[in-house]
């Protein structure tokens, strides 16, 4: 059965037009199962600033994916793709259907699309990493630019991190970098629906929801995850956890002030940065998603987005949703 996938940036109604989509498609039909593809929500208790649906309005849907990491814990792409992939089967055994919902592309990609990913020597990226810092980035993208063009021309100069990485791939497996880069090939039949709104509407979007997640408590839930002890440390979240947009903004704030008190001055700023990085976010998911000719983009303010939705699925379970360069060009509003 064809899995659903609903993508795009943040704030345009992502889980909830999964939801009613998992409800249409089983009724009547086989049940339909959401299997989150959100990177922070894969987090127990980062609820408020993920903007996680609340068991009790997950309208009786089996969700996947969701509050299997602790805040310490480091997320794993490869290990979410494994997870999922094992969960999509599952679903598939039960005669159900997937409806994959989220806007981290790379998750989304892990999950949809033939992904590799090599393993690691510790001994080789420490010999690189001391390399970078003696040489400088700039000398490594150069070897990189020798061996694989076609990676060196997709990480920038200024990237050490993935500079690094893709010239430790190519030590350990022989092989270009680039030929484990994802590839724009289903690894199941899949049908992507993108969501998409005017600019404003969605800087307007924006602002409501972080407006409503101070309302609903996102300072507390971030102290509370936090744990920071007497001398301003945080104890009770990891790397990855710490830097998510809504989060990181608060601990940064709670650092300035000296203490785990936030004064209405702080709480302000704090909100004013959230808002301004959460529409960075939603630029870069947009560009993320609007590179996939694949997504068939719908507008998340339409009164028929249902119906719409409903069209390009019944579409595409009968073989006759026209492909990449068939037919009319679907674009996304921002593009």
């Amino acid at each position: 059965m064809i899995v659903v996938a609903v993508v795009g940036p943040t704030a345009t109604g992502k889980s909830d037009l999964a939801l009613d989509l998992a409800e249409a498609l089983s009724t009547p039909g086989p049940p339909a199962e959401i299997v989150n593809a959100d990177a922070y929500q894969l987090y127990r208790g980062m609820d408020v600033g993920t903007a996680k649906v609340p068991p009790h309005e997950r309208r009786g849907i089996v969700h996947h994916q969701l509050d299997v990491l602790d805040p310490l814990e480091e997320a794993s792409v490869a290990r979410y793709q494994a997870s999922a992939r094992a969960d999509l089967d599952a679903i598939e055994a039960r005669g159900a259907r997937a409806v994959v919902v989220g806007g981290s592309g790379l998750y989304v990609r892990a999950l949809l699309d033939r992904m590799d990913f090599p393993g690691t020597d510790p001994q080789v990226r420490a010999e690189l990493e001391e390399r970078a810092e003696r040489e400088g980035r700039r000398a490594l993208h150069a070897e990189l630019e020798r061996q694989d063009p076609e990676a060196a021309a997709r990480i920038g100069p200024t990237n050490t991190r993935r500079i690094v990485r893709a010239l430790e791939v190519i030590a350990i497996t022989g092989l270009p970098y680039s030929a484990t880069l994802p590839r724009e090939e289903y690894v199941r039949p899949t049908v992507q629906l993108g969501l998409d709104c005017d600019r404003a509407v969605l800087d307007a979007r924006v602002a409501a929801r972080v407006e409503r997640m101070r309302r609903d408590g996102l300072v507390d839930e971030v102290l509370r995850l936090a744990r920071i002890d007497d001398a301003g440390v945080v104890r009770g979240m990891g790397r990855t956890a710490s830097r998510a947009v809504g989060y990181a903004e608060i601990l940064d704030l709670v650092g300035a002030a000296a203490g785990p008190v936030l004064h209405e001055g702080d709480e302000d700023a704090a909100f004013e940065a959230i808002t301004a990085n959460t529409r960075r976010l939603a630029r870069k998911q947009m560009g993320w998603f609007g590179r996939d000719p694949r997504v068939h983009w719908l507008d998340a303010g339409s009164p028929t987005l249902l119906d719409d939705a409903l069209a390009i699925v019944r579409a595409a379970d009968a073989g006759t949703l026209p492909g990449p360069g068939e037919g009319p060009v679907r674009r996304s509003l921002g593009s």
